[in-house]
């Protein structure tokens, strides 16, 4: 059975970093296809951050390119977001998510096209 832990979310002020961590097991362990999306109070779900493939290319949604960078730990089957740069309207629900590739490029993000999702974490950026 895959799961997905995420951790990390907290309260930040405009311009500060906040880095998360989703802790992945039950995936075998070629599995390259994790990233992480978001969801604001009233608005879609927004594709952040995707490894598309299995030399470790991501994709990044165009509100956070610059700005947020995901990288992994295959050691430890952990995948990170490190959020620079943070703006009151990063705040949201960020989830962790496989198979990620299904909203590359998409405006918004089907959960029912998802292989699996974390529990979520609360990122609030606010002074």
């Amino acid at each position: 059975q895959v799961q997905l832990v995420e951790s990390g979310g907290g309260l930040v002020q405009p311009g500060g970093s906040l880095r998360l961590s989703c802790e992945a097991s039950g995936f075998t362990s070629d599995y390259y296809a994790l990233g992480w999306f978001r969801q604001a109070p009233g608005k879609e779900r927004e594709g952040v951050s995707c490894f598309t493939r299995r030399d470790g290319s991501v994709y990044y949604g165009e509100d956070v390119k610059g700005r947020f960078t995901m990288f992994r730990d295959t050691a430890k089957s952990t995948v990170f977001l490190q959020m620079d740069s943070l703006k009151p309207e990063d705040t949201a629900v960020y989830y962790c998510a496989a198979d990620c590739r299904v909203w590359v490029g998409l405006s918004r993000v089907n959960v029912n096209a998802l292989d699996a999702r974390g529990q979520g974490t609360l990122v609030t950026v606010s002074s």
